[in-house]
């Protein structure tokens, strides 16, 4: 199986998939009841409209159930494929490069966000980030121009890419 090149579609290693989705359902579980008995227990204390701890529970149940609706979202969309160790630059890989005049190499993970805290250290770079957009498809030795957010151009070479593997 290959690895989609759809931006709706989210690399995420196997262990992150798991951990993920055991955080969704405790979230969907456990966490979604406790809410529920915060609004009924204000609800029981009366007047709805000067009940601060009743707006509360109601401001907190709308934070886990958009909470929940993107974890969802995440998983129903992540690709577990493991990267092919072709060289390629693609979500899954590490990859690492330096600034063209620059002797500092920089090594990152090209993943999403909810990768960071499954790449034992590696920073974390979007496939959708200017960067990793533009080294998209790009192989070891390769130069790439991007423009930085702050309207500057870059010059990136492509140093290695190799599959993640934590």
């Amino acid at each position: 199986m290959t690895q989609s090149t759809d931006t709706s579609v989210i690399w995420l290693s196997e262990r992150a998939f798991e951990a993920l989705s055991t955080q969704l359902a405790q979230m969907k579980d456990d966490t979604r009841s406790s809410v529920v008995a915060k609004i009924a227990a204000a609800r029981d204390e009366g007047d709805l409209k000067e009940n601060g701890g009743y707006h509360a529970a109601r401001e907190e149940q709308g934070k886990l159930e958009s909470q929940i609706r993107q974890l969802e979202d995440v998983l129903q969309n992540a690709d577990r494929t493991p990267a092919a160790d072709d060289g390629v630059v693609k979500p899954g890989m590490t990859v690492t490069t330096k600034f063209v005049g620059d002797t500092d190499s920089e090594v990152f993970l090209l993943g999403a966000r909810e990768m960071e805290e499954f790449a034992d250290g590696t920073q974390v770079y979007s496939p959708q980030s200017p960067l990793g957009a533009a080294i998209l498809g790009s192989t070891k030795g390769d130069t790439v121009t991007y423009e930085a957010p702050n309207g500057k151009e870059l010059k990136v070479e492509v140093v290695d890419a190799v599959p993640f593997t934590g």
